[in-house]
């Protein structure tokens, strides 16, 4: 879809129906080529020339010339440079933007991993979080394959790893994100025209890549985040106490149950889909195991917390083995009304000879009112890749 008129939505900012545009916005997108870095800079380009103090910050154009002619003269920050591994290189220059302090900056690729030595952070998305503290207001862009919750399920579904990854948090923390929307033939004419890759690469991209298939579940799963990531937020000022411990009291809450299998993570992120899609709080419970090990166990816990976090999930850790009875009382005192565990990999004889986790979990939960969600783990390999992801 094309980009928002921002004149035309500045003009209604006194309207009460319409909200003004957010300090944090993000144009995404389901693919590389769908115009996500255009749409940032034609922004950018109207508010400077409305009056606006906007700077580019950084913008990675692909050797592509029409996406280099659409920064015209907006103000560019100089990058930071040095070199890595022997080889020339260039960052967004972070300390600059906060000394030049500017009411907008463009800064494009959140998912970007800095490199290491260049930047005051790891990660673009770092870089972005210091700006808005700052109280720079900041435009970016995303592909959807980027967000963590879409990431690991994009990888099943497409066989595609997904190295860069954005935390949910981050990305539900936006005033807005506007989706760069582009059907699947459109995009491919786009790529046979040579508007998004070199003519050296077109041939292998519509083979493998930018197949008809992957393009088509990419737009769906960006079509399909958005949508769910469009709630209203009532607040005391439109909505009575009464109305709104109504609201908090019908809301669904989701508690994953994970634990240190390299199924959990999948599990994890599963969960924090659901729990979008209703517009929902997200807890997980962690059962330290009789037979934890610290010097073994802490880094995969340690990536759990960390997952967690990332997927805007509050991890919670108790001591017990009736792990069940735990789930159950633990979603009862935070109003939970959503289980989500993983299928039981355990023997039938071992289930038999000392009991299932899941239909107990299953007896004590229905009499509550609280749903139970199975879901289906495939056979991982027992190395800790899957928590780092």
């Amino acid at each position: 879809m094309d980009a928002i008129d921002t004149e035309d939505a500045d003009q209604l900012v006194a309207t009460p129906e319409v909200e003004p545009v957010g300090r944090f916005r993000i144009y995404l997108g389901a693919m590389p080529g769908v115009g996500k870095t255009c749409a940032m800079l034609d922004e950018g380009f109207r508010r400077f020339h409305r009056g606006a103090d906007v700077v580019v910050g950084f913008v990675e154009t692909h050797g592509r010339d029409y996406t280099a002619s659409l920064v015209r003269d907006l103000p560019v920050l100089a990058r930071r440079r040095g070199t890595y591994r022997g080889r020339p290189a260039e960052e967004f220059d972070l300390e600059a933007a906060l000394a030049r302090k500017p009411e907008v900056i463009l800064v494009d690729e959140l998912a970007h991993t800095n490199v290491p030595g260049l930047g005051a952070h790891a990660k673009r998305y770092e870089d972005v979080a210091t700006l808005l503290e700052a109280g720079i207001s900041v435009i970016t862009t995303l592909n959807v394959q980027h967000i963590e919750s879409v990431a690991a399920l994009v990888e099943d579904l497409l066989g595609v790893p997904v190295r860069e990854r954005v935390p949910d948090a981050v990305v539900r923390a936006a005033d807005q994100i506007e989706l760069i929307d582009s059907s699947p033939q459109a995009l491919r004419r786009r790529l046979l025209h040579g508007h998004v890759y070199p003519p050296d690469r077109i041939e292998w991209a519509l083979e493998h890549y930018f197949t008809t298939r992957n393009l088509t579940v990419l737009r769906e799963l960006a079509l399909r985040f958005v949508a769910d990531s469009q709630v209203p937020t009532p607040t005391l000022a439109v909505a009575s106490r009464a109305r709104w411990q109504a609201i908090l009291e019908t809301k669904e809450r989701y508690l994953a149950g994970v634990t240190l299998s390299a199924a959990s993570p999948r599990v994890l992120r599963r969960a924090a889909r659901m729990a979008l899609r209703s517009h929902a709080d997200l807890y997980a419970l962690f059962v330290h195991p009789d037979e934890y090990d610290p010097t073994r166990d802490a880094p995969r816990l340690d990536a759990l917390r960390t997952l967690a976090a990332d997927l805007g999930a509050i991890l919670i850790e108790r001591d017990g083995s009736d792990i069940a009875t735990l789930l159950v009382d633990e979603a009862r005192a935070r109003q939970v009304t959503q289980i989500v565990v993983g299928a039981s990999r355990r023997r039938r004889i071992d289930e038999i000879l000392h009991g299932s986790v899941l239909n107990r979990l299953l007896r004590l939960a229905g009499p509550v009112g609280i749903d139970v969600h199975v879901i289906g783990v495939r056979d991982y390999d027992p190395s800790p890749d899957e928590f780092n992801g």
